[in-house]
């Protein structure tokens, strides 16, 4: 079998809204439309991931994080990153990360990424981990607004910890058993 990972094409987009609609989840053909626009200015590469030629996952990378810490510093931060149920644990969340940190690497040497809190996020805070990525000290934010101690908030995707990874630094590390994980 085979991986593919290419930029995002506009006859993606069906497919792509398709298999996660299957899934029952709300990524709709309009979110890749406009990651697909977005790509076409230089705002935002996509990169999409074929088993054969099945798809199978993507993730987009934000020149302009929305996270201010992120964006004040100049690090682009990795956004929406998501490999299908059934073709997690092979590898190609990882070849996506690898993919992703070769091209910020041309422009800057260190990438960001935010996680969620929730058990669901778990084997993607485990693969950024073993990844090399490291929290950015900062705390944790909800709809990217830094948290105060005793402040209250809902648990759910909004609750995010931000990682940072020093590229440069990671070309002499490699990540052992990162592929086992998504």
């Amino acid at each position: 079998m085979s991986l593919r990972i290419r930029n995002l094409y506009r006859e993606d987009i069906p497919t792509i809204a398709a298999a996660f609609h299957a899934l029952g989840w709300d990524k709709p053909a309009l979110q890749y439309e406009a990651y697909f626009e977005e790509q076409e200015r230089g705002e935002r590469p996509v990169l999409v991931a074929f088993w054969e030629e099945e798809f199978v996952g993507y993730l987009t990378v934000m020149w302009q994080s929305h996270y201010l810490s992120f964006r004040e510093a100049g690090i682009p931060e990795i956004v929406d990153f998501n490999v299908l149920p059934p073709f997690r644990g092979k590898g190609i969340g990882n070849s996506l990360m690898e993919r992703a940190e070769e091209i910020v690497a041309e422009r800057t040497a260190c990438i960001g990424i935010g996680v969620g809190m929730t058990a669901d996020y778990g084997a993607a805070q485990r693969i950024y981990v073993r990844r090399g990525y490291l929290p950015d000290g900062r705390g944790l934010t909800y709809d990217n607004r830094f948290l105060k101690h005793g402040e209250r908030v809902c648990v759910d995707d909004s609750l995010v910890l931000h990682f940072t990874k020093d590229l440069k630094l990671s070309a002499t590390i490699s990540p052992k058993g990162a592929e086992a994980e998504i």
